[in-house]
């Protein structure tokens, strides 16, 4: 179940429920455009109302012609585009769903956490806003110890955990020098 103020998207499956005519009910995915197509309405903006704007909305529509104070309910079955991909040193790189409020350290821990081989404490965020690429670089120790506040993603953010270039450097040279202990070769 998604929040209150869960901002349809893009390929979200959504389902409009009309109290008692259920011809006019359908479960129906949000095109490219951010559009829905309803029974009798047809093309409905959809992307970037929240349930309850675009209950009204559609309960506004059907009423103007079709049905005395229609009562309208609609549910995310399936939100598609609240996705961020998880990339880098982590135990599971992925892409993963998430909800208003996700933040950076639970996106890391989506992806069961950083790897405690390679990764190193820094961490990018990578965010598209038109046509505008943006970064921003945070030290999970600074996060965990309260220095820095905790960011909240978007959907479609990347997250990337840095890898460690020492702990890469050891993790590549492991297989061709087995016998190397503390530098020394045997």
């Amino acid at each position: 179940m998604v929040r209150p103020d869960y901002v349809i998207g893009p390929d979200d499956v959504i389902a409009i429920a009309v109290f008692q005519v259920p011809d006019l009910s359908s479960t129906v995915q949000v095109d490219s455009e951010g559009n829905v197509l309803l029974p009798l309405l047809g093309s409905v903006p959809a992307a970037g109302r929240t349930v309850s704007q675009l209950s009204k909305q559609v309960a506004a529509a059907y009423g103007e012609r079709y049905v005395r104070d229609p009562k309208v309910t609609v549910s995310v079955k399936s939100s598609e585009s609240q996705k961020i991909t998880v990339d880098g040193a982590v135990v599971q790189p992925g892409i993963y769903p998430i909800t208003s409020g996700t933040t950076l350290m639970q996106a890391i821990a989506l992806a069961k956490g950083p790897d405690t081989k390679l990764a190193s404490n820094r961490v990018a965020i990578f965010r598209t806003v038109g046509q505008n690429r943006t970064e921003a670089m945070f030290d999970l120790s600074d996060i965990r110890a309260g220095k820095v506040q905790d960011p909240q993603l978007q959907a479609h953010d990347i997250v990337v955990v840095d890898t460690s270039g020492v702990r890469k450097f050891l993790q590549d040279i492991s297989p061709i020098a087995p016998f190397t202990i503390l530098g020394a070769v045997f």
